[in-house]
């Protein structure tokens, strides 16, 4: 696995959105009409977040050892918690690797913004040099492995009130969840 400089974000249909573009995108959210960011369920349904079903199984480890995903939300919340597993595991293999991505000292933005990239070099480098890393050998051999680097440092997630999902995403989503059960 090795990392883009340049930000791209994947969608559960497999479209992407080009976000070079985006000014200042460390301090704002910036999604392109139509395209989507995968959310937790903290967060409603709305355009530019896509969330999974609530009360509903979600989380990868639910599907461990349990039966197939049955009907069109288990299928769709199986699919989405498999993307942001992947997108978990990428920061995970980067905070390990990379300790100075787990507590960014308080530098000016653009320094953060350099010390990322610098990070996101050096990984690149060392993949694509072939040369033998401890650490991404292991990771290699055990590809569900997220790191707990992963999951470390992660403000609280209490989102403020919010209105109720939006019909247009609730529909989306829908949409995406009937053709991933009637391609199974």
């Amino acid at each position: 696995m090795s990392f883009l400089m340049h930000l791209q974000v994947q969608s559960l249909d497999g479209s992407s959105i080009d976000m070079s573009n985006c000014k200042n995108w460390h301090l704002q959210v910036c999604a392109a009409v139509g395209k989507y960011y995968l959310v937790d369920s903290g967060y409603v349904n709305r355009p530019g977040f896509l969330s999974p079903y609530r009360g509903t199984k979600y989380h990868i480890q639910d599907f461990q050892n349990a039966a197939e995903p049955r009907g069109k939300k288990e299928m769709f919340n199986y699919a989405h918690s498999s993307l942001r597993n992947v997108i978990e595991r990428a920061f995970g293999v980067l905070k390990m690797k990379w300790r100075i991505l787990s507590k960014v000292p308080s530098y000016p933005p653009n320094t953060q913004t350099h010390i990322i990239v610098a990070c996101f070099a050096l990984h690149n480098f060392i993949r694509l040099s072939g040369e033998y890393d401890t650490d991404f050998k292991y990771l290699d051999n055990n590809v569900n492995f997220v790191p707990p680097e992963a999951y470390l440092d992660q403000p609280e997630c209490v989102p403020p009130p919010m209105p109720d999902d939006c019909a247009e995403m609730n529909a989306f989503r829908d949409s995406i969840a009937l053709r991933l059960f009637n391609r199974a």
